[in-house]
Formats: structure tokens, C-alpha cells, sequence
């Protein structure tokens, strides 16, 4: 499911996820998520008690790291999600379900009061900055997280772990990196195509209406064509 979920007490569920790209869905995701937990927690019997059943307090936090340019903290609210019901003749008022997560930048130079009150948050942006640096001076990206966990390790950061999981550390960001900069590429070719298509059309003197009928059969035939 996500990355780390745990419960304080009785009080407080945490979900959080680290992400180097920011999805804009992770309200509905963890909206997904927490409906399991609650779930596991209270047992489908409980469900049907006459009684209301005491829940513990969710918090959903992502942890940033990406090298998009990312503010500090920023809110993602699931109601930005749900169509304006104004197409019904419904004004728009209170959402009637809403899930906030909260987004923070752990990149060097963002949220250093928050980071430096974790050592291992601390430990993280750093070895993350230390592979960014060694990619910067040319090193491959295998090259530079093999760097970055000799010199983390001698200066004492993460130093247990990073000698534990050396290799798995490695696999994973490599990964996990590569992927992010594969879908990258791959969002970029497809504006590219819709933009020499537009430009296509355009030349061939098609009207605006026309364009935009021609680019939503197309979009309706790929999505037949994926099975959905």
C-alpha cells in the first residue's frame, strides 16, 4: 500500500508516501488507503453496532524530494477533484467528503526547522543531495548513489542502515529514478504529437470545432482500443 502507515495511542493513524514526482491524485489515493485501515481496525461486524465507534485521527503526509521546483509545504485537498455540479444547475458548496494531505519540499535548503528536528529525515536530504551533487559533476546516476553511500557511511549518516542495505538502496532509487525520468520523456513525446497534430490540421485548414471533434474521436478510440 503506501510507504509507512503506523498508530499512535489510540489517537492518531499516519499515513505517509515519499514521492519524487507529485502526483496530483494522492488525496484520492490515501482516501483509498485509510478506508482499508479503518477496515482492518474496527472489523466489518463492528459496522452494523448501534453505537458510534470511536476512530483514531488521520494525517497524511508526503514527503517531497523530487528536482521539480516544489514549495516548501503545499496542500492537496481531494475535493479540487470533483467536478463543478453548476452543469446540474447545483451550486457549489461544501464538499461532503474532503481528505487534505500535506506535502512537504525535504530537499536541501527547504523545511530545514522540520528536517533538523529528525535525524533521520536530516540523514535522508542529505544522502538525496549527495547523489544530486555527483550527478551534477557527471557521474552516472549508478556511479553517484554508490558515492553518496561510501561518503554517508564515513561521515556517519544513515550509517547503520546504509551498511545494512547498501544494495537495495542502490536498486531501489535507480529504479525508481529512472522510471520517473522514462514517464517523464514519455509526457513530453505525447504533447509533442498532439501539438504537430494541432499544427497539421491547422495547416490543412480545419476550424477550431473541427479540431477539437477530430481530437476527441481520436481520444475515444485509443481508449476503446485500451479496453477501457
Amino acid at each position: 500500500m503506501n510507504d509507512v502507515s503506523f498508530l499512535i495511542g489510540d489517537l492518531l493513524v499516519i499515513l505517509i508516501e515519499h514521492q519524487s514526482t507529485i502526483n496530483e491524485n494522492m488525496p484520492l489515493r490515501l482516501l483509498l488507503y485509510i478506508a482499508k485501515i479503518y477496515e482492518i481496525l474496527t472489523g466489518e461486524r463492528n459496522l452494523y453496532r448501534a453505537q458510534r465507534m470511536d476512530l483514531p485521527l488521520p494525517e497524511f503526509i508526503v514527503l517531497y524530494n523530487g528536482t521539480a521546483p516544489y514549495p516548501d509545504t503545499r496542500s492537496l485537498k481531494l475535493s479540487d477533484a470533483f467536478r463543478d455540479p453548476s452543469s446540474l444547475g447545483l451550486a457549489k458548496g461544501e464538499p461532503a467528503l474532503e481528505l487534505t494531505v500535506k506535502v512537504y519540499n525535504i530537499n536541501r535548503g527547504h523545511n530545514e526547522p522540520i528536517i533538523r528536528r529528525c535525524k533521520t529525515l536530516a540523514g535522508y536530504s542529505a544522502f538525496i543531495a549527495a547523489i544530486r551533487d555527483y550527478e551534477g559533476m557527471g557521474r552516472s546516476r549508478e556511479e553517484a548513489i554508490e558515492q553518496a553511500i561510501k561518503d554517508c557511511i564515513k561521515q556517519n549518516i544513515l550509517k547503520e542502515f546504509l551498511q545494512s542495505h547498501g544494495r537495495e538502496v542502490t536498486s531501489m532509487l535507480f529504479t525508481e529514478w529512472n522510471w520517473d525520468d522514462a514517464l517523464a520523456v514519455q509526457r513530453e513525446e505525447g504533447r509533442e504529437e498532439g501539438q504537430n497534430t494541432i499544427l497539421d490540421l491547422v495547416r490543412q485548414g480545419y476550424s477550431v470545432e473541427q479540431i477539437e471533434a477530430i481530437l476527441a474521436e481520436d481520444k475515444s478510440d485509443r481508449t476503446e482500443t485500451a479496453g477501457i
